[in-house]
Formats: structure tokens, sequence, C-alpha cells
């Protein structure tokens, strides 16, 4: 008989293989028992508190065991688990929580020190005394598979984060789809921050069908890491967000060979990395993923294998076992294959709603018209077309929402956040793409009152960029801050975003020239930052990030630093060093006996 909720399959899993390893960590590992029996003690825990079916419970955790058990552990107790990012600003986590209503965080004892959000119980899973004196067997909360699996907050367009309610039945879906069979999904990485979609893959499939869940370390994963993960423990199959397939197919496409499967979406797939990853590793399959959480991660796929041939795109392909797409016209009609329309998606995977905000609902989750009566379909947004061989083919938005290092971002959360700052009076955030890169960003731009107009623009953008990142996660924090005297219009008197994008793509194609003959170590580090940030030039002093830098681009940087200087970074190491000239001495203090090139002398 199907499981109805993600507690009944797992404790069914765990009663068929219970000596299998359920989660391998670099301390250890843990078999299905001992998982079970620990997320008991803590759902039993979470039941003593006084937690009730459907309420959420805040998650706060590095990734770890111990954060697979208390996921575990709050749907054994008939709750919903509310992921949080360690590295939203506190503000944001806060206005979190507090949207979702519950009482009790669950956290551990490396996330006290940074401050927790307040409620009224807070639990440190790796301490608590009490939850290790509580019963090892399943607390036995019966599960429906429409009550809520978890709460998974997202940008909103006002400024306010918006809370995805998803069912039980929603992850399950996707958990069991058939494209997980065949064995490529037995061992899988967890490299996505577990606040994210990604986590129900990540998390829910291997548990669910007697793989294996193994823990990357914290923070982005290079190809380094990578390559030693498959090589220790391995790994099938990896989920890499669009962006970081692109940088790893660029600089080391060999670092996923021996996986048997790659999976990658969140944003278009350049289908001349899907060419070069294939290409070095025989074998293996691309599996391009289209999806959103409103559709419980993802509701399409479709497989490239050996023998690919790049064409002007990488289609998303066909919809899930569960799921039906609809291509519709401004009238909910199909349109003839080949034309361009919007994505309706509808089936198994379509979540229930937006947490408290009905009317938000009601314009995404629209009735079904092909479907039974009372079912809905969620409205993407997604401008896409039908391909000849009936595949569903991506084209652009119908909105303003663009993504932004794999993240679906919506420009006028950071826009309203901006609004508020005091020197502020009108405000401008917009998505550009560096022509050199193929970065997408957002760029703000920003009218200031008469009486906060001075001398020192520089002051200025430090101050409004500091604003942003006490309420914004760092992927809506504008890479580009510029102040204007006024906001372009168009003839309509409506503001023209093509003409506030124009500067963007006139600094990229300045750059990318040949760079001249370096002279020393710190030359080097200052024509790297140039060349992957697509600028002209980087000064001694100038900081990565605040130049345009993230996460991936730090990525593509390790990889040229190793290249040019054969030196071995970690992506922390470029946020605290984020200068050329401080990489630079962070390299010299690094530097090997056996001479291995310092950073601030010549090559």
């Amino acid at each position: 008989m199907t499981s109805p909720s993600l507690q009944e399959r797992f404790a069914r899993q765990a009663a068929l293989t219970p000596d299998e390893t359920a989660v391998v960590l670099a301390s250890g590992e843990l078999t299905y028992r001992e998982l079970d029996e620990r997320a008991n003690r803590l759902a039993h825990r979470l039941l003593d508190l006084g937690v009730r079916p459907e309420e959420p419970v805040a998650v706060l955790m590095e990734r770890s065991a111990e954060l697979v058990v208390a996921i575990l552990a709050v749907v054994k107790a008939g709750a919903c688990y509310l992921p949080l990012h360690s590295a939203y600003p506190p503000e944001r986590i806060q206005r979190i929580v507090d949207l979702g209503g519950g009482t009790v965080l669950l956290t551990d004892h490396a996330m006290r020190g940074r401050g927790l959000p307040a409620v009224e119980h807070t639990v440190v899973v790796d301490t608590d005394a009490a939850t290790s004196r509580a019963p090892a067997h399943d607390p036995g909360r019966p599960g429906h598979p429409l009550a809520l699996a978890y709460l998974m907050f997202t940008s909103g367009s006002t400024g306010e984060p918006k809370g995805v309610a998803v069912t039980h039945r929603d992850a399950l879906a996707l958990a069991l789809d058939s494209c997980w069979d065949g064995g490529a999904h037995e061992r899988v990485l967890m490299v996505a921050p577990y606040a994210f979609g990604m986590s129900t893959y990540e998390l829910w499939v291997p548990l669910l069908r007697g793989g294996r869940l193994v823990l990357a370390p914290e923070g982005q994963p290079t190809a380094p890491v990578l390559r030693k993960a498959v090589e220790a423990h391995g790994i099938t199959v990896v989920h890499l967000t669009a962006g970081l397939f692109r940088v790893i197919a660029e600089e080391d496409p060999g670092a996923l060979s021996g996986l048997r499967e790659v999976m990658t979406g969140g944003d278009r797939i350049p289908p001349a990395a899907v060419g070069r990853v294939l290409a070095a590793n025989p074998g293996l399959v691309v599996r391009a993923m289209y999806g959103s959480t409103e559709t419980t991660l993802f509701a399409t796929q479709s497989e490239m294998r050996d023998g690919y041939e790049p064409g002007d795109s990488v289609p998303v392909g066909r919809p899930l076992d569960g799921m039906r797409a609809h291509v519709l016209d401004e009238r909910l009609r199909p349109v003839p294959s080949g034309e361009t329309g919007e994505l309706y998606m509808a089936g198994a995977g379509v979540a229930r709603g937006y947490l408290a905000r009905p009317a938000l609902t009601a314009e995404r989750f629209v009735p079904d018209p092909f479907g039974p009566a009372g079912t809905r379909m969620y409205r993407t947004g997604d401008l896409v077309r039908h391909t000849p061989e009936g595949l569903i083919d991506f084209i652009g938005r119908s909105d303003s929402q663009v993504k932004i290092r794999g993240f679906r971002v919506e420009p006028g959360e950071a826009e309203a956040v901006l609004a508020r700052h005091p020197d502020v009076a009108q405000i401008a955030v917009v998505a550009e793409e560096a022509a050199r890169t193929g970065e997408r960003r957002l760029a703000a731009y920003a009218v200031l009152r008469p009486s906060a107009r001075s001398e020192d623009p520089a002051g200025t953008v430090d101050s409004l960029r500091a604003h942003a990142r006490r309420s914004l996660p760092d992927f809506l924090v504008p890479s580009r801050f510029t102040v204007l005297d006024a906001l372009p219009l168009t003839v309509n008197g409506k503001l023209d975003r093509r003409a506030l994008t124009a500067p963007a793509a006139a600094e990229d194609g300045s750059a990318g020239a040949a760079a001249p003959a370096v002279r020393s170590g710190l030359e080097v580090l200052r024509t790297l930052y140039a060349d992957v940030l697509g600028v002209e030039s980087v000064g001694p002093d100038d900081d990565f990030f605040e130049l345009g830098g993230n996460s991936l681009l730090a990525i593509r940087l390790i990889s040229r630093v190793q290249a040019e200087l054969g030196a071995e970074l970690a992506v922390p190491v470029v946020f605290d060093e984020s200068t050329p000239a401080a990489l630079a001495a962070h390299l010299d203090r690094e530097a090997s006996p056996a001479g291995a090139p310092s950073a601030s002398t010549s090559p």
C-alpha cells in the first residue's frame, strides 16, 4: 500500500534496511536504524513541548547528521519543518520565523554563537539532555497526504518573503518518481543549502529509496571538493545549479568523472557546457531539470547522453510522472506546437499555496480546466514552446522575476528594502547580464533626496549596500549601485529599464582585452580578478564582491588561481581575503617550503 506521509514511507524503508548506511559525513556514518531511533527521540521531545499537527518548527543548523535527524523528527511529530538559511541577515531570519508562526526552534551548538531568532522554545539538538532521555520508539503520529510537510520561504515582490506550503503528497510524488529508478541515484551528495528547494530531492530521494545521503562540507562546492567526494564515497549523482555547472564545465569538467549522472537547472543551461561535460566523461548522463518551490522543486526533466550535439538551447523536457504541463495563451487556451505561451503545471507536485496569502495564492494557483473538478494548476510565469519532438523549450519570463545564481529572485523585493533608506528618493533594481561571463546580477540605480546629495558618492554607495545587507540574503543584494540625478523614462512616462542596463553593457564590452605581461604574483591576481569579473582593471585594494563578485565567480577565480599560481584555495578564503592584496598576502603565508610560487614575487 502506498505510504500517505514521509514519516511512514521512511519507517517502511528503515524496517527493510535497518543496518544499511543512511547518512555519511566526515566523522562517520548513521545506519537507517540509528537515524530512525535518533529522530524518534527528538520527535518525542517536540511532542512534549506541545508541537501540534502542521505547526511549523524552525530549523537553523549546520549541514550535519543532526540536521537530517531534526528534519525527520519534525515530520515524525506530525509538524512541518521551516528551514532557515544561516547566511541570511538576522532581521530576515526573524521575519521568516514570525511569519511562520511556530514556537520551537531546532538548532545546534555551532549556531548558538551566531545569534538565534526569538521563539518560545529553543532545542540545541546535539547537546539536549531531554532528547537523549526520550523514548526511541516511533511516536506513531498518523500521516495524511494533504498535511503540510514543510514551509519554504522565497523572494517576494513586495519586500516580504512568501512561504510556500508543500504537502506530504507533493514531496512523495517527487521522491518516488520513476526518473530516479535504475540505480544512478543510490548515493546522493547533499551540496545545496537545506533552506532551498533542492533539499527536497537531496534528502528524500535517497532516504525513501534505501540509498545513501552523503553530506558535503559547508559552503559552495568547488571542482576539487566534488572530485574528492566522488572518489571517497562513490557518489553516483550530484545536482549543480546551471551557473555552477557552467563553471565546472569550463574550468574542470573532469571533476565529474566517476558520477553516473549530473543534474542541473534553475536557469538557462548553456548547450556548450553540456557538450564539454559529456565529451570529458563518456557514459555520463546530464539531466536538465525545471521547476520551482511551488511545484515541489522539479516538474519536468530531459536527459542528454553520449552523441549529444549542442543546439541553440537546452529544452527543459517533459513532465515528471505525476505532473501535467499546459502551454496556454492569455485566455487559457492551448497554443499550437512551436508557438510561445505561458507554462502552467498541474498534478501531484503543485503546492497547497502561500502561507497566509490568499490573494497571491488565488493569483498563482488557479483552477485547472483540463483536470478533475477541484484541481488546480500553478501559473509559472515562464514563456515556453513545444519543440517538434514534444519537449518544452524555455523562452523567457512574462514578468520581472529572474534567476540569480540559481535562486528565484524578485527585483521588487530589493527595491522595497532600498526604498526604506532615508536618503533614497527613487530606486530601481534591474537584472543585467555580463556580456563576457554570462553571469546574471542585480544592479541598483538610486536618485537621492536633495538633502542627501554630497561630494562623496562612494560613501553613499557603501551606505546603500550596508542597508541592503542588513535585510536581504546575499543573492538579493545588488552587485552594482549607481547614483543618478533622475531615472530614465519612456515617452509614456514609465521607467525605461532598457536605458538603465545600457551602462553595464558598455562596461562589459570594454573588458576582455588581452592582459599585459604580468610582473608579479599580485599583478597576476589583479589580472585574474578583472578577467573573472569582466571589468577593465582591478586595483590592489578593490573588493571582489563590491565589484560584482559572488560565490560562483569565486569558484571560477579559485580555478584560475590554481592554474596560474599553483595554489589551492577554498571559497571562504576569497570571502575573507577579498582584495588582490589581501589574497596575495594569504598565498604568501600559505606558500609551501617546496617552492610554490609566492603571490608577491615574480613568477
